[in-house]
């Protein structure tokens, strides 16, 4: 990390991360603030808001906006200070996680949500494996303070024990509940004071000089002033201080106390990632490392959208930028195709709003509109062949069947799954006897949003059915031994939307037996998303 060349200025300036949580730990109200105080708008929303006046920006599906959850991630920019932040908002609900595991490919750094009164919950431990897989630097946001949350060094603890990672409290709340004051700043010695009146204003600081200080006792009442020295004392004792090369390393998380409906905190969170906050960082290829710093422009797709403007069928291709200085314009190799691509309109987002980006650095995130060319894994040069690594695909959890209201529009079924498939939604399956298709999914809330999307978006009313089998694996093997074993085993094979075989069966004991009777296949629950 340490002895890397120093980045053009303003590729220095970038800080691209994602926000990673458990469901209802308050993610997307964070993401409003930050947008709020990134000057991206105006007025923050709730998730659930009274009408359209204040409904959320980050969540724009139709289904997001009626039942309060994210479930597909988007990308955002804008300025803080003199940083720019490129921000990736996840799912956080679990039956959408490979949706974020994609996503924390294509970011530096993660801000992990934690709920005040609940702790470390099972998804936030799951998406946690994934940042520890990636060594990613996470920051930790612990918010809902206002309301009766737990004693301070529990959660610490608890986040301790359950990551196996260090925590270094660079606040420490005052009060919880109803009682709570605001939090004392331990890096600048300063007081917060939250102010309960209006949610969208920031909170007020007074500048003291430690804990000794008599301002203190102006603003924070006797009893939990003495709590306030008491704790910190411990803490300083119990508790390592903010080491940033261990945090860079992903051993360390510092943590900020707060409660995001009230702006509290959120500042501060946002200021310790502007200066604590990895620059970006070089990305992996098959062929070599990537530095941000290199001329030539490089970049992946990590996602897909489709239909992100229902009038015109458009899908936008989110690329993270590995490399160079991009402009408008551009022609880059599509490795996959071997085909150049002016990029002529590439954009910029803010939650649904988008702007045509003129420029964009190493660390940036751009939409790239297209019908269909892109898809996840794919690589952009200026004429290398590069293969991106680590963006992986699943095995489906859950199959099922799928037909079409109206069997003559079976054709217009095809199409919208297909779609969905390289947008990376669900799994597509054609069976090799027999007509029709099986979907996998990893969650069953899938299933509804897929079917919502199919005729929403498409005018297609569609049935979901239980399949006779329930998992998947890709086959990898020599050629010749891979047809061989899908000719002997026609009704259990498949080919996924890419054309790769898969073997689907009802029975762990079917896989056992294909491992120990054809060791020179393969059978995999993940591939990788490269061309």
């Amino acid at each position: 990390m340490m002895n890397r060349p120093d980045l053009p200025p303003e590729i220095a300036r970038r800080r691209t991360f994602a926000i990673i949580s458990h469901p209802d730990a308050g993610k997307t109200t964070l993401t409003e603030k930050f947008l709020l105080f990134g000057g991206a708008i105006q007025m923050a929303g709730q998730v659930r808001a009274k009408g359209e006046a204040r409904r959320t920006r980050s969540d724009f599906m139709k289904m997001e906006q009626d039942r309060g959850i994210s479930v597909s991630a988007s990308a955002m920019s804008f300025e803080f200070g003199q940083y720019r932040f490129n921000l990736v908002d996840t799912p956080g609900h679990s039956d959408f996680s490979e949706d974020t595991y994609r996503t924390l490919t294509a970011v530096d750094a993660a801000i992990m949500v934690i709920d005040g009164a609940k702790g470390v919950e099972s998804q936030t431990q799951k998406l946690f494996e994934v940042c520890r897989l990636r060594d990613l630097p996470i920051l930790t946001f612990c918010n809902k303070m206002d309301r009766e949350s737990r004693d301070t060094f529990e959660i610490i603890d608890e986040i301790q024990e359950n990551l196996a990672i260090d925590v270094a409290p660079v606040s420490w709340p005052i009060g919880m509940g109803r009682d709570f004051v605001g939090a004392y700043d331990l890096l600048n010695d300063r007081l917060e004071i939250m102010d309960r009146a209006d949610r969208n204003k920031v909170a007020e600081t007074v500048q003291i000089s430690g804990l000794d200080d008599p301002k203190l006792a102006d603003h924070v009442p006797a009893e939990q002033l003495a709590k306030l020295r008491e704790e910190l004392e411990m803490a300083r004792e119990l508790l390592p201080a903010f080491d940033r090369k261990s945090f860079l390393e992903g051993h360390m998380t510092p943590i900020w106390f707060g409660s995001a409906i009230n702006s509290f905190g959120v500042k501060e969170l946002m200021q310790g990632i502007g200066e604590f906050g990895p620059e970006p960082q070089p990305q992996n290829a098959a062929e070599r490392q990537i530095a941000p710093e290199e001329k030539a422009v490089t970049g992946f797709v990590f996602k897909v959208q489709a239909n992100m403007d229902p009038k015109h069928r458009d899908r936008v291709a989110f690329v993270r930028l590995a490399s160079g200085h991009f402009e408008r314009g551009m022609k880059l190799l599509h490795v996959r195709t071997k085909k150049p691509m002016a990029v002529s309109n590439p954009v910029l987002f803010l939650a649904a709003d988008r702007e045509l980006a003129e420029e964009a650095w190493a660390g940036d995130i751009i939409g790239i509109p297209n019908h269909g060319q892109l898809r996840i894994g794919d690589a952009l040069t200026e004429g290398e062949v590069l293969r991106f690594t680590g963006i992986p695909s699943f095995a489906p959890e859950l199959l099922q069947t799928v037909r079409a209201g109206d069997p003559m529009k079976a054709k217009h079924l095809e199409k919208a799954l297909m779609q969905f498939a390289e947008e990376g939604a669900a799994k597509v399956f054609k069976p090799m006897i027999g007509s029709g298709f099986i979907v996998g999914v990893v969650g069953p809330l899938q299933f509804e949003v897929l079917a919502s999307r199919i005729e929403i978006e498409y005018g297609l009313p569609v049935r979901f059915e239980s399949s006779q089998f329930t998992s998947a694996r890709w086959i990898a093997g020599p050629k010749d031994k891979v047809e061989a074993f899908a000719q002997t085993n026609k009704q259990h094979m498949a080919q996924d939307h890419d054309g790769d075989q898969v073997y689907l069966t009802r029975l762990q004991w079917d896989i056992d037996r294909v491992s120990r009777d054809h060791p020179e296949l393969r059978l995999t629950a993940t591939k990788e998303m490269m061309v």
